[in-house]
């Protein structure tokens, strides 16, 4: 297979015309589709707010938006697409697998991405130059949480998995990560295992925590049910390291049920005077609490537009930019660089959290570990 040779960017506008920046992101189902809105949410509000303080260099921002619907090739052909029209860089995506499609399209049409909300270690076969990422990999922040179900007494751990990469290596992350500590990892495979057999598993094999490593809403609020209806399992912890519980909808499906299932974002304990402010008009927007994917959303577009004002708006100054990037964040002050093990430039990292929500009030979250 041949691959498409890097696209010329048209020729600098002298106009005030827009600068393009495309935006991928999981809008319809199977995607998961408040991800996708509160990541889209966070990039809307930065663009206007570049808008509103001038541009950059009098020129507005126009974000182009593409619905990957959590498929890869859509994601690919978004790219293709955006590429063709003029885009200067591509930002978002929240889920892993087509992140990683995405990124390895950019990298093949010389379009620099700044990866929102993918955090999977090896976002490129290789390491290249054109690609960013605003969340931190998979392997730091998993790790924070199997450190918590240590803290926590747990040594037994189960997990409810459909086939992924993703999922595989959350397995894999966990397992390294516990073995030398004491910790073992049993696999239990939803496509084959119905939510009741599930039950059965756990009750005979003596795990302390279920870790749901599945879609959402589907099969994991069936799993729930299912653990939270059976009386022999009144002791296991459920767990879900990937943030299901993070979304309303959760609430919604489950109610006192999707309480005190612990799940991994992204923000500090307190934000500062940005991340407040950001957070109100992010409220505002959404109509409810902005989860930490709509900040990520936020920051990815504070990061390129410092990057286009300092470097221009030509595709390779742009990801000649990511070394030299210092820019303050809704969560920190956000810097890249290369992390061990990651295939692109990596904010190292973004503040790590284990929340769960409080059954005593479903709309707190309480913080149960920092990482």
């Amino acid at each position: 297979m041949t691959t498409p040779a890097p696209s010329p960017l048209p020729p600098p506008h002298a106009d005030g015309s827009s600068i393009l920046i495309g935006a991928l992101a999981p809008l319809t189902r199977p995607g998961w589709v408040e991800a996708g809105r509160h990541l889209l949410a966070g990039l809307e509000l930065a663009v206007r707010e570049v808008n509103g303080a001038g541009g950059i260099d009098g020129r507005p921002l126009e974000l182009l938006a593409r619905d990957t619907a959590a498929d890869p090739q859509r994601a690919e052909a978004a790219v293709d697409e955006l590429a063709d029209l003029g885009a200067v860089a591509l930002a978002g995506e929240y889920h892993s697998v087509v992140a990683r499609a995405a990124a390895a399209r950019a990298d093949a049409r010389g379009l620099p991405y700044l990866c929102s909300s993918a955090v999977l270690d090896a976002l490129t076969e290789r390491p290249t130059e054109r690609v960013a990422r605003i969340c931190p990999a998979q392997s730091h922040s998993w790790r924070v949480y199997a450190d918590f179900l240590l803290g926590a007494g747990h040594r037994r751990i189960a997990v409810a998995i459909q086939p992924s990469v993703y999922w595989a290596s959350g397995t894999r992350i966990l397992r390294e990560h516990l073995a030398p500590r004491g910790g073992t990892v049993v696999e239990l495979d939803v496509g084959e295992l119905s939510p009741d057999a599930v039950c059965d598993h756990l009750a005979h094999d003596g795990a302390t925590v279920l870790l749901l490593l599945t879609g959402a809403p589907e099969p994991a609020v069936s799993v729930v049910k299912a653990v939270r209806g059976d009386e022999r399992l009144t002791e296991v912890l459920i767990g879900a390291p990937a943030g299901q519980p993070e979304f309303a909808e959760w609430t919604e499906l489950l109610g006192d049920e999707g309480a005190a299932v612990p799940f991994l974002r992204y923000l500090p304990e307190r934000l500062g005077p940005l991340g407040a402010r950001v957070e109100t008009a992010l409220r505002e927007q959404l109509g409810q609490e902005p989860s930490f994917v709509a900040f990520e959303g936020h920051d990815t577009i504070t990061v390129l537009a410092d990057v286009l004002r300092s470097h221009g708006t030509d595709r390779k100054h742009i990801a000649d930019a990511w070394t030299s990037t210092d820019v303050e964040g809704t969560r920190g002050r956000i810097r890249f660089s290369r992390a061990s093990g990651v295939s692109v430039h990596q904010w190292a990292w973004p503040p790590v959290q284990v929340v769960d929500r409080d059954p005593a009030d479903l709309g707190r979250f309480r913080i149960l570990r920092s990482g």
